[in-house]
């Protein structure tokens, strides 16, 4: 695990994606690789359309499509290239010294996956229209088939001054604590742990516990416990106390809780203002 990848579509959300990739390359001291994946979608094989042209014309009519699907796979190409340099050269101003580009035919997720080993931090921008409740959206697909952090990316990048871990005392919570705690990601930062939940001393224990883990690697640390719904809570806490970036593990639920009532994961994320950290 050692790139912070950034994935670059080309649209306005890109220039985001590219900085705070770069702010995290930065403060893990990663190597930043810019990726863009051209997708089967966007990058037509040829078909064979022999079935569906009369005779007479067949044999010309097809080498013209055949052409005009090269044309076009190559416009899309250069284009991913055009999108790759200017990543790249934002990347540099924002004081990355070699960041590596990368073009890839396939899908997202097949990309991903095969570059998965090397990856430390994926970055990836919210794209609103495509993160509906539905199972099977770009972005729960991607969450819960990779296993490494992702950082899914606002539409203006704003250097994180303060951060708020999403805390429910579970042992996929603990995880989140110990790795932010052993991360250079966020040295210094203020990180404000909130939990949702009864204010009784099990929660109160587990807040505490919360604190020693973060103040043991010398993180200011505030904690809070509120009673309510868990989106609406830690929205209107992010927003007192000026939060940059949400830290929250990736869906927890069980298969079929997620299949049938959606994830809270999601709806932060659909609904967050800020950047959000997702951790496995």
């Amino acid at each position: 695990m050692i790139n912070v990848i950034a994935c670059i579509d080309g649209t306005d959300i890109s220039t985001s994606v590219s900085d705070y990739a770069a702010w995290a390359s930065l403060r893990l001291d990663a190597p930043l690789v810019l990726l863009h994946v051209l997708d089967k979608s966007e990058y037509p094989a040829r078909t064979d359309l022999s079935g569906n042209i009369g005779l007479g014309s067949r044999e010309a009519l097809l080498q013209e499509l055949a052409e005009l699907d090269e044309k076009r796979g190559k416009v899309m190409l250069e284009r991913g290239r055009h999108m790759l340099d200017a990543a790249r050269q934002r990347a540099i101003e924002d004081g990355i010294t070699n960041p590596i580009v990368h073009q890839r035919h396939g899908s997202l997720l097949d990309s991903l996956v095969a570059i998965e080993q090397d990856t430390r931090l994926l970055v990836l921008g919210k794209h609103d229209e495509k993160l509906g409740e539905h199972v099977g959206s770009r972005l729960e697909t991607l969450a819960r088939s990779l296993h490494r952090p992702m950082l899914v990316a606002t539409a203006e990048f704003k250097t994180p001054e303060r951060i708020m871990i999403a805390y429910d005392g579970s042992a996929t919570a603990h995880k989140v604590l110990d790795m932010v705690a052993g991360s250079p990601l966020f040295m210094g930062l203020p990180c404000h742990v909130v939990m949702i939940g009864a204010d009784n001393k099990a929660n109160r224990g587990q807040l505490e516990w919360a604190r020693h883990t973060l103040e043991a690697s010398e993180f200011d640390v505030a904690t809070a416990l509120e009673e309510g719904e868990v989106e609406r809570v830690l929205c209107d806490y992010r927003a007192a106390h000026n939060i940059d970036m949400l830290v929250m593990g990736a869906y927890g639920h069980s298969v079929i809780r997620r299949f049938l009532l959606g994830s809270t994961t999601t709806s932060v994320i659909r609904n967050a203002q800020v950047p959000v950290l997702l951790l496995r």
